[in-house]
């Protein structure tokens, strides 16, 4: 029997000009057909050749290079891959297949607020949440008022956090979030977020990062793709059908919904 292929996910400091190297990138889930009720279920399916699940591909053999510095878009239909991509990339899944190496530190932007405490107050969940990021308490202090000036928050620190609405705990969770510094930075849909004010305040924020930061972002908006990046990928059924210039892959993208 051949043996199976492991992917590999690995983070190097190299000096070479690649940001992030994916090779031959492939990740596939299995999803249950059948529920068995108890072993006497599972052993009669098993007999009757009734495996009760079945793998679905959601990313097929991908490569690409992320230079250093350079502000990457990667788009795609709902269900293409993208998330999982994002996931691998953040080391939150490993791949079926392939390889992923990533050139320094990693922080991603993808689920805004993981680890807030609704019990507890505003300022007790910047000082959790910046400790979940890694910051030191004198690191945190040092940052406290910044991180409620940019939230516009400041006349709510000491409210509980369940007494916030959605949009202001999104608003607190992103200007932690963006405290933390790393080589790379990847951005699942996190422009979207709050009011129109707001969201312009977190535009101008990443318009700064261009050519400065290396930066992955995911998303619908093509607007953001053709403003902000420098290069774009298409993703189709867990495949790059297109790659390069913004403009052209904005335009592909577009085609699929016509």
């Amino acid at each position: 029997m051949a043996k199976r292929k492991i992917g590999v996910r690995k983070e190097v400091v190299l000096d070479n000009g690649i940001a992030i190297e994916v090779k031959n990138l492939s990740k596939s889930f299995r999803l249950p057909t059948e529920r068995s009720w108890g072993l006497k279920q599972a052993i009669f399916n098993r007999l009757r050749g009734v495996k009760g699940y079945k793998d679905q591909r959601v990313l097929r053999n991908l490569s690409f290079k992320v230079n250093k510095g350079e502000f990457l878009g990667i788009v795609g239909r709902n269900g293409s891959g993208k998330s999982t991509l994002l996931k691998i990339l953040s080391g939150i899944y490993y791949p079926e297949s392939g390889e992923v190496t990533v050139n320094g530190t990693l922080v991603p932007f993808i689920e805004l607020g993981v680890g807030f405490n609704p019990e507890l107050t505003g300022r007790e969940n910047v000082y959790l949440n910046g400790a979940l990021l890694g910051f030191s308490k004198k690191e945190m202090d040092a940052m406290y008022e910044d991180i409620w000036k940019f939230a516009e928050l400041e006349e709510f620190q000491d409210q509980k956090l369940k007494n916030y609405s959605s949009g202001m705990q999104v608003r607190l969770a992103f200007s932690i979030a963006i405290r933390a510094k790393g080589d790379i930075l990847i951005l699942d849909e996190v422009l979207a977020v709050g009011d129109a004010a707001f969201q312009q305040k977190c535009n101008d924020y990443f318009a700064s990062l261009r050519g400065n930061q290396t930066v992955i972002l995911v998303t619908h908006s093509m607007s953001n793709v053709r403003k902000f990046c420098d290069r774009a990928i298409l993703i189709e059924g867990g495949k790059i059908v297109v790659e390069g210039e913004p403009e052209k892959v904005a335009d592909e993208y577009m085609k699929l919904f016509q």
